[in-house]
């Protein structure tokens, strides 16, 4: 696997951990900020307390990614690999219990 290859997959193990680590702490900060019975003062508070947390720690910044290639797009989540390196190992009978179709 080539460098880069390898850093976009390291990258995007580093940003799920971080997103796990500050999970309950951005729910929290969020559940101060939907509920309307709090003064504004306080929701600003936490507003800005959110805002301070690492942008890494957003599970929108997410990426789903081959593990052999570190390919964005086109990968299956159940097998977290692309459907290119999916069909070559199923072609080669690498995984189990998937086989090409023929008719």
């Amino acid at each position: 696997m080539e460098i880069q290859k390898e850093n976009r997959n390291i990258h995007d193990h580093q940003r799920r951990q971080m997103a796990a680590k500050f999970e309950l702490k951005r729910k929290l900060f969020k559940a101060f900020l939907r509920d309307p019975d709090l003064p504004a003062e306080v929701r600003e508070q936490q507003q800005y307390k959110l805002a301070k947390l690492p942008r890494n720690s957003s599970f929108t910044r997410l990426r789903n990614r081959c593990i052999f290639t570190g390919r964005p797009r086109g990968v299956y989540q159940f097998f977290r690999m692309s459907r290119i390196v999916f069909r070559e190992l199923a072609s080669r009978g690498a995984l189990n219990g998937v086989k090409k179709a023929s008719w």
